[in-house]
């Protein structure tokens, strides 16, 4: 089984997570086997103290694997710090034993389905933040983790089962608020474009707007807590 979130920001609003599989817990058999995949900003590291530790304890409680994107509001100099290792066909790191960041521009097989991660986005309240402090400049993507995308989307033939980001696509993205995020993460919206126009999906995953929406095979999540096999039966 597969869910996904987005946006938890840490200890401001895991708690949407952790009452969601309280209440799923009592209806569904779960196991580590089965997996939450939170779409960015998810705070769980932050400035390794007391918060990160009391995040990552919430996520450790959880029937089922953490998987993470990263968004813009996380400390990459943490993040680029922790080892990375091979896991279900791409790149990844560990958080302990049940929470896994996945990395930009890696493709994921989970239940024999294609997963396309591709982290990062634009803070739009950066000049009120300190440089490693609390704004990574990292939370745009490098030329290499664009051009790693592109390479690994065109081994399979560009053709994924799902792609999950924290940030989308210009398109959806110019239906949102006049596109608050467009200056600074025109780049990455424009990329994602050019791989909305040439990858074939079932469906497009994102965080970021703080919205809950369907706009065709895209799925904005934020409030609620998506179960993908409920998704996939819908399109049926």
């Amino acid at each position: 089984m597969v869910y996904l979130a987005a946006d938890i920001h840490g200890y401001i609003e895991v708690k949407k997570v952790t009452r969601f599989f309280e209440e799923e817990a009592q209806k569904t058999k779960l196991s580590e086997n089965d997996y939450l995949i939170i779409l960015g900003d998810v705070g769980l590291c932050w400035d390794n103290g007391e918060s990160d530790a009391y995040v990552r304890k919430m996520l450790e409680s959880l029937p089922v694997t953490v998987l993470w994107v990263d968004g813009n509001h996380e400390n990459f100099d943490i993040i680029d710090a922790l080892p990375t290792i091979n896991w279900h066909g791409g790149k990844v790191q560990f958080i302990g034993n049940k929470i896994i960041h996945l990395m930009r521009g890696y493709i994921y097989e989970i239940f024999g389905k294609k997963f396309f991660a591709f982290g990062g986005g634009f803070s739009t309240d950066k000049m009120r933040r300190q440089e490693h402090i609390s704004w990574w400049a990292r939370e745009m993507p490098s030329q290499e983790e664009y051009e790693r995308g592109l390479a690994n989307l065109q081994k399979v033939g560009y053709k994924v089962d799902y792609i999950i980001t924290h940030t989308v696509n210009s398109n959806i993205a110019n239906l949102f608020s006049e596109n608050k995020f467009a200056v600074g993460e025109k780049e990455l919206q424009d990329y994602f474009q050019k791989i909305a126009d040439s990858v074939e999906f079932e469906n497009w995953f994102f965080g970021h707007w703080h919205v809950d929406c369907d706009i065709d095979k895209f799925i904005g999540i934020y409030y609620d807590v998506i179960k993908l096999a409920e998704r996939q039966e819908e399109q049926k």
